[in-house]
């Protein structure tokens, strides 16, 4: 057992392993530095952009001299092989942008992108490749498990794919056209018959005045067909899709967003002990908000207005729930380690809320203590405690009862 007058800062619950330790203390440094503005998103965009680059530097040799020299004379004489590369590493680019926005879209580009790169890249075995392959199955890893992080739905995100797509799609049709030239009648030999070619074609209007000769120019036709309408539907799903959620989130939500919480109570857990208090605190007429980790069912009798799902140990959602105003967070989850992790987290907020823990199991009551909650309540060890009292014939009064029930913090 820890001395009693450990500090704070070594005071650990028993259940606190070491990764719960590391993550702890990756918590504190991320809150020092401000981490939940810029951590992971851009460096994960930096990490997109640097694919983009890579992919460049491997397919056409990318550097600002090579490129100035190749453009815009001889920028078509590069191999056919090689064009895809060119185009998902300019699309890395800008989608890096959108990464940036912590755009959902963008995010899921990106992971299209990286799978693309690894598909093309994988039937090559010189090492000049692997560079590729390596860095961009980690960025796959790290795109997953950042997942959370890209939640927005931005207009200009969508905006953003819906010009790179353009701009790519139109790069395609044209070099196509281009190479294929010969293969069309009359002959394509100029860069405006191709871009003529290529958007006559990818907007289904077809005049006919060229006509592919060939299976394999019939078929790079049909392609831009395909990818034109697909696109075109994408990209306007894009750009007014988060216009609409926009719109319809302020219609829903425009109450809460003018009503912030304050001087209200907090409760964190779906156990029997947390829906209790709830109901108690509502038949007393008290704002109250309950944090829960799954959406409700609808056996549930909670006001969904009072409702948060998420994760309480994370500030982000404990500022969701304005905890920092609170009069109190109750920590009433069935695991007291958990427990333990919501009191200090409520702490990092430097708020004016007490905190009231919930405790479990009899032997983790000291151990609690030393994360310093104000009120450590103990239900469940109390009622054993008092049904051996009751049978066994010793005394019980009031006193005893509240003394065993709460146990305030005496400093």
């Amino acid at each position: 057992m820890l001395p009693k007058d450990c500090s704070r800062e070594r005071a650990w619950p028993v259940e606190i392993r070491p990764w719960q330790r590391l993550r702890i203390g990756i918590r504190r440094v991320g809150a020092r530095v401000a981490a939940h503005h810029w951590f992971p998103h851009v460096p994960l965009a930096a990490a997109l952009a640097g694919a983009g680059l890579l992919l460049l530097s491997v397919s056409i040799g990318f550097g600002w001299r090579t490129l100035a020299a190749r453009f815009p004379f001889d920028f078509f004489d590069f191999p056919p092989a090689e064009m895809p590369y060119v185009l998902i590493g300019f699309a890395m680019l800008a989608m890096s942008i959108g990464l940036i926005l912590r755009s959902r879209f963008a995010w899921i580009v990106a992971i299209g992108l990286t799978v693309a790169t690894l598909l093309l890249l994988s039937e090559f075995s010189r090492h000049l490749h692997l560079r590729v392959i390596y860095y961009d199955a980690i960025l796959i890893a790290a795109l997953w498990l950042a997942r959370r992080t890209f939640d927005r739905s931005s207009l200009a995100a969508g905006t953003l794919f819906a010009l790179t797509s353009g701009l790519v799609l139109l790069t395609y049709a044209v070099f196509g056209s281009f190479y294929l030239g010969r293969q069309f009648g009359p002959p394509i030999t100029t860069l405006t018959d191709a871009l003529y070619y290529a958007v006559v074609t990818m907007s289904t209007v077809g005049y006919g005045d060229v006509t592919p000769k060939t299976p394999e120019a019939r078929l790079f036709g049909v392609s831009l067909i395909f990818f034109g309408v697909a696109v075109f539907a994408t990209s306007i799903t894009a750009i007014l899709a988060p216009m609409v959620s926009g719109s319809l989130q302020r219609i829903i939500s425009q109450s809460r967003r003018t009503m912030k919480r304050s001087n209200h109570y907090i409760i964190v857990g779906a156990t029997p002990l947390a829906f209790n208090t709830y109901r108690e605190f509502k038949r007393r007429h008290q704002t109250v908000t309950i944090i829960l980790p799954q959406p409700m069912t609808t056996g549930d009798d909670l006001d969904p207005d009072d409702v948060i799902v998420g994760d309480a140990n994370s500030l982000e959602v404990l500022r969701q729930a304005d905890a920092d105003q609170a009069v109190a967070v109750l920590a009433m989850r069935a695991d007291d380690s958990e427990n333990a992790f919501i009191v200090l987290a409520v702490k990092e907020l430097k708020g004016s809320a007490k905190t009231v823990a919930a405790i479990n199991d009899s032997k983790h009551v000291e151990r609690m203590k030393l994360v310093q909650p104000d009120i450590v309540i103990a239900p469940q060890v109390l009622g054993g405690e008092l049904l051996a009292m009751a049978l066994s014939g010793e005394p019980i009064d009031g006193e005893f009862v509240m003394d065993r029930f709460l146990h305030f913090d005496r400093r």
